[in-house]
């Protein structure tokens, strides 16, 4: 098969210094069936083996945009001794006094790992289960409609994104190291794609398997976990000494990072007890929106044979006018041969969050379509100050789980039925196994946020021929994209009150999905490891 050499000077026949990088054109049976991806790389760069240099893809990506789909890979030919490793798993065993970590998402974990280089202990400490234990909570939430409140989606080892997709892909690129957390993942049992695809998925099937690995890592080399441990207090005088649990016992250390995650809203109601600062942060909520898979990958491929190429995804945006100002509505989260999962934390609410198995075999396509919220927009609960977000949050959950009957069964419309305001009379096959009931969004949504889905809607169906369908049907409500509070914290990444607590992750406001948490989580080991050391760099 014929291949687009972009590279000029790869054509040269004069003997290039290596590192160097080349992007090829592809057909997408090459570029993502393995064997033939395999065969090309062995055939193509034939010489640059021979002579014992290393052949690497650092990019690919689809792209789309002509009839013909093309897959865009970047090889990176260099001498082995010039490829660094990003992350080398820690060997020695470590003791002595702890750094306390709360919760063990990606940040909670990422910053144990790393504390682990420095040769500091990390015990983390959380609320929930481990990742294979946390399957038979989210199994009854699905068949039996019941939420263990410390047991779900959102909370156990592994945090919110350990069964909701395992979606790699950030524009956090200033924050941190993004390859060295898809190498540290890899290291750990992650697919070795994850290096380099454009948006870089491991799928919710393998990912706590790779978690699991993680946390052997971490007892490994002499660090603890403590599951089944919820944090009720804090102890506290002029600085952070270490944290209360709900079994009665108490933990003290070096420092103590609250990587609690965004739906730990009892921490932020204790933080707020005790009068340490906190701030509103904007957030996105609205609705998940599910299409049939083959209509999206009609739309986005041009044709209705995708043939080897992944389940197609999409990325909408459209701005919106609330009160004379511009808001954003915005595809979030989208799931390409997914399911659209129940992510509530209590019961008498219903929240709705994605998810994709690795192969993203789902007939379905969902997303989340979310609108922009600030603190002007949480009315009535502005009296709660820097929580008001929260408990806008709160209460949009309690009005979807009422419109839907009371249990983890969530109001739906279809999406043409929802712009033109009629409630529709069926409803179309879902992924959503708890169930969906016909009902009316108004009844759920706050009329500005239903309006705002609706002109943006209309849009969407102008910008993706086909996507504005009555086949397609929006659940709701996605209401935790990300933390409504944030837990303002000093250059030093300490909190601006309290030294030696370093609020971290999307719980603290300062990250937005797996790969900008976990990198958050190194930061904060890193300025602990600063402070001990007593130096300004790492």
């Amino acid at each position: 098969m014929p291949h687009e050499l972009m590279d000029e000077a790869a054509k040269s026949k004069s003997c290039m210094p290596s590192p160097r990088l080349t992007e090829v054109v592809l057909h997408p049976e090459e570029a993502f069936d393995k064997k033939l991806f395999q065969h090309f790389l062995q055939t193509k760069f034939q010489q640059e083996l021979k002579d014992g240099l290393k052949v690497i893809p650092l990019r690919r990506s689809i792209d789309a945009r002509g009839k013909n789909v093309k897959v865009k890979v970047v090889f990176q030919i260099a001498n082995p001794s010039e490829i660094k490793t990003a992350y080398q798993k820690p060997e020695a065993k470590v003791s002595g006094k702890p750094v306390i970590i709360v919760g063990a998402g990606p940040a909670g974990l990422f910053a144990a790992l790393r504390l682990l280089e420095f040769g500091l202990k990390p015990i983390i400490i959380e609320r929930g289960k481990d990742v294979q234990s946390r399957r038979r909570d989210i199994a009854a939430i699905n068949k039996e409609h019941k939420v263990n409140g410390d047991s779900n989606y959102c909370f156990g080892e592994g945090g919110a994104g350990a069964y909701s997709d395992g979606k790699l892909y950030t524009r956090s690129v200033k924050r941190g190291d993004v390859r060295r957390i898809l190498e540290v993942l890899a290291a750990h049992g992650a697919p070795d794609d994850i290096r380099f695809d454009a948006h870089p998925h491991i799928g919710t099937n393998k990912l706590p398997k790779v978690i699991a690995a993680i946390r052997q890592t971490i007892l490994d080399c002499g660090g603890e976990i403590l599951f089944n441990s919820r944090v009720i207090d804090f102890i506290a005088d002029d600085e952070m000494k270490g944290v209360k649990l709900a079994n009665g016992d108490s933990l003290t250390g070096h420092a103590v990072i609250l990587a609690s995650g965004h739906s730990a809203r009892d921490i932020f109601f204790l933080l707020q007890q005790k009068k340490w600062k906190l701030e509103f942060k904007p957030f996105a909520l609205g609705i998940r929106i599910e299409h049939p898979q083959p209509l999206i990958d009609s739309i986005q491929y041009h044709t209705n044979m995708r043939g080897c190429l992944p389940a197609a995804s999409y990325s909408l945006a459209q701005q919106v006018e609330r009160q004379a100002r511009k808001r954003g509505v915005f595809s979030f989260c989208m799931c390409p041969g997914g399911f659209i999962v129940p992510a509530a934390t209590s019961s008498g609410e219903v929240v709705v969050n994605g998810m994709s198995p690795s192969r993203r075999d789902s007939p379905f396509a969902n997303s989340g379509i979310v609108m922009s919220i600030e603190k002007e927009d949480t009315g009535k609960f502005l009296k709660h100050q820097e929580l008001s977000g929260l408990y806008f949050q709160q209460d949009i959950e309690r009005k979807a789980c009422a419109a839907a009957g009371g249990n983890q069964t969530a109001p739906a419309q279809r999406m043409v039925d929802f712009v033109n305001r009629k409630i529709s009379g069926t409803l179309p096959d879902t992924s959503y196994v708890p169930g969906i009931s016909s009902a009316d969004m108004r009844e759920t949504l706050p009329p500005f946020i239903c309006d705002g889905l609706r002109f943006a809607f209309e849009q969407f169906g102008k910008k993706m021929k086909g996507y504005l369908t009555n086949e397609a049907v929006i659940v709701g409500a996605e209401s935790r994209t990300s933390s409504p509070v944030r837990i303002p914290r000093d250059e030093t990444l300490q909190h601006v009150q309290l030294k030696n607590l370093y609020p971290c992750g999307e719980g603290a406001g300062y990250a937005g999905g797996i790969v900008s948490a976990a990198m958050d989580g190194e930061r904060c080991a890193e300025a602990i490891v600063r402070k001990i050391n007593g130096t300004t760099n790492s």
